[in-house]
């Protein structure tokens, strides 16, 4: 192999290793970016701008490059299906839940539970085995996850309503993630996510049509969060979630969204002052064990573990 290669190869590694890391910050950035451009939209109507901007961006992308699309309908069906669970049902039962009321915090910590559903629903669909050790990250990220939201049991504005929302949303980014590694694997990564976000851009114009006022107060405010929402969250972190999921077993994937809430608390400690109690700080530490428990695998986990 020459230099040249041997320099190639190892910087994808690089890049590849890093990829979990990066995903967790720029998924925890999209909690406050909602809250940020809600207020001025109600939220199917924000959804369904920011997936209709998406899809044509992907769209024209993919036409310039000349990608390929799917070659049937049946395979558009799974891929379109994917993107109303993953699109449509997950960020609308968050940003439902949020313009209802659940802070940014509370609807990061229900996000934390979505590790618990997929190694629930893994074993009877995709045949992936969750090995004890597995089991035992996923109770200590969930403690973890419990103590880095405390702060927020003494002030909880949230509503009935809008938490059950965001549970619903939960459990369609799970479904959705599973149903894109059984059904959509292989999939354009342009072509594919372009028919995703149109199918979810469909489903919220709808909604919007049917129940919103379909009413946007363009401030400078709604157009950054809704640039970073387009940009960042719908282009950035998707893609490289399709790539996690893509190379990696369901749970592994999955166990990243116990780093959510505490890195949304991070980000939200300079944004807008929150301090870090000591019980956020060891909530974080187990957190991190319970990642490191359910990631590590041995090398006889390679074939049964993964699809």
């Amino acid at each position: 192999m020459s230099a040249k290669g041997s320099y190639t190869g190892n910087s994808a590694r690089l890049l590849f290793a890093g990829a979990p890391g990066l995903f967790v910050v720029l998924w925890s950035t999209g909690f406050i970016g909602a809250k940020m451009g809600l207020p001025y939209a109600e939220p199917a109507t924000f959804l369904a701008i920011r997936f209709f901007s998406v899809a044509g961006i992907l769209g024209f992308v993919a036409w310039i490059t000349g990608s390929a699309w799917p070659e049937n309908r049946w395979i558009v069906g799974h891929i379109a299906a994917v993107g109303l669970l993953v699109h449509g049902v997950y960020l609308g039962g968050i940003f439902g839940g949020i313009s209802l009321g659940v802070s940014a915090g509370d609807s990061a910590l229900i996000v934390g539970i979505q590790p618990i559903l997929t190694a629930v629903l893994v074993g009877p669909i995709l045949n992936e085995i969750v090995r004890p050790r597995q089991w035992l990250g996923f109770v200590i990220g969930t403690v973890g996850v419990c103590l880095v939201s405390w702060r927020y049991a003494g002030d909880l504005d949230s509503t009935l309503a809008g938490v059950f929302l965001c549970v619903i949303g939960v459990m369609g980014m799970s479904l959705g993630a599973i149903y894109q590694k059984r059904f959509c694997a292989s999939m354009n990564l342009l072509t594919g996510s372009c028919i995703q976000f149109l199918a979810a851009a469909l489903m919220m114009l709808l909604i919007a049509l049917i129940l919103e006022t379909r009413q946007v107060d363009w401030t400078g405010e709604f157009v950054f969060a809704l640039g970073w929402l387009v940009v960042v969250l719908s282009l950035g972190a998707m893609t490289v979630l399709w790539l996690l999921v893509r190379t990696q077993a369901a749970t592994q994937v999955a166990s990243l969204f116990f780093l959510v809430p505490p890195v949304t608390a991070l980000i939200a400690w300079p944004l807008f002052g929150e301090t870090l109690t000591p019980k956020s700080v060891a909530g974080m530490a187990l957190v991190v064990v319970g990642i490191l428990l359910v990631r590590r695998r041995q090398e006889d986990e390679r074939d049964t573990g993964a699809t």
